[in-house]
């Protein structure tokens, strides 16, 4: 297939899906939209791969958990190498060490490969076991022949990439296998690529193989300013991955915070000082009296009748967005979170954007304080969702 010129990725995402569909060239799971396609004659590609010189040199290899790339898995795990699976969306960290039962069959290795078998026959692999990846296979929706990739859309394939490097477990030297049909090579403009897209070296299909002969180089670690507050929200990995690069010195501003509201917040007060409701905001010199000042506090609100504290503490750390101190006001189904300064405020606003607690979703605003218009400082009002 030839892709039309000025084009963007997702316009050769759905170009790909559609003629795979239009054409039945796509296999089980269908539609194949929005997923890296499953199709006619995977299987055929996959025999491809224990051919491959970097298969026989390596001894542990990581590959992705897409339905096209199952034999793939399997021939790893036949060939005995220690085969690494990503957790699905990396809930809950970055690989699984798939392990099957002793004397396993072909049969049973068939099985370990498949997506319930990555459940079944996985051991979690943490950032401190010092993995050291030879050859990584990642999933396509369009690749060039010149090894320039896109996958649908979500960016897991090269942030699992971005992370590996960020913990020394793949270098530049590291080898990247996709396998796809021959209708998903597609010439890619070099203007879609950006500086965190992965390359690959080897291109697998059902007819050929194409060493692309890639010289791009591939990411040396996590870019963080592509990185989003509710992404850090999602990835407990990514936090603490972030918090081990901070800790190193390394510039870890995320996509969506504000490095103007945290150099100022070097010069906020301590904790121990941090304002309560209740208690009149301070104006700013040359601000009028009665005006709204930058909050340090969260409004959350449309909680649940029956939700208990313990719940939202809970939903507020799997998002990277506990606070110094929480207001719970579960009659009025609302609470207010208090941070350290307007910019950690900020932040938690952007990675609480669409949570859940039941049936609802919850409504998430900066509250302001208002200033005390008495100059001999009346009580604060209340704070309020800032809308």
């Amino acid at each position: 297939m030839e892709s039309r010129a000025g084009v963007s990725k997702q316009d050769i995402r759905e170009q790909i899906w559609d003629y795979m569909e239009s054409q039945n060239i796509a296999d089980f799971p269908r539609p194949v939209h929005h997923r890296i396609p499953n199709f006619k004659g995977a299987s055929r590609a996959a025999e491809h791969f224990p051919r491959l010189q970097a298969f026989k040199m390596a001894r542990t290899i990581k590959v992705n958990p897409d339905a096209p790339q199952k034999n793939a898995r399997f021939f790893v795990l036949d060939s005995k190498k220690t085969l690494l699976v990503p957790t699905p969306r990396l809930r809950t960290g970055l690989f699984n060490r798939i392990t099957p039962p002793p004397g396993a069959t072909k049969d049973i290795l068939r099985k370990c490969a498949t997506s319930q078998g990555v459940r079944d026959y996985s051991v979690p692999v943490g950032l401190d076991a010092r993995v050291l990846v030879d050859l990584v296979v990642v999933g396509s929706v369009a690749v060039s022949e010149k090894g320039w990739r896109i996958g649908k859309g979500e960016g897991y394939a090269d942030l699992e990439y971005a992370m590996m490097a960020s913990m020394g477990a793949v270098s530049q030297g590291t080898p990247v296998v996709t396998i796809v049909h021959d209708c998903q090579v597609v010439d890619i403009p070099e203007a879609l690529l950006e500086d965190h897209d992965l390359t690959v070296d080897y291109i697998l299909t059902p007819t050929r193989v194409i060493a692309t002969g890639c010289e791009r180089p591939k990411p040396t670690g996590i870019t963080w300013s592509k990185i989003s507050c509710a992404m850090m929200g999602r990835i407990p990995i990514l936090r603490s991955l972030r918090s081990r690069e901070k800790q190193a010195g390394r510039d870890v501003t995320l996509k969506d915070e504000h490095p103007h509201l945290e150099a100022r917040s070097q010069h906020a007060a301590p904790p121990g000082a941090v304002r309560r409701p209740g208690n009149p905001a301070q104006p700013e010199a040359g601000s009028p009296q009665g005006a709204d000042v930058p909050s340090d506090t969260v409004y959350v609100g449309n909680l649940p009748r029956d939700t208990r504290v313990s719940e939202l503490k809970r939903a507020l750390r799997e998002r990277g967005a506990a606070p110094l101190r929480l207001t719970w006001q579960g009659p009025q189904h609302r609470a207010f979170l208090h941070f350290q300064d307007p910019a950690s405020a900020q932040q938690a606003l952007s990675c609480l954007q669409g949570l859940h607690l039941g049936a609802n979703t919850l409504k998430v605003a900066l509250a302001r304080q208002q200033r005390a218009s008495d100059p001999a400082g009346g009580p604060a009002r209340e704070p309020h969702p800032d809308h």
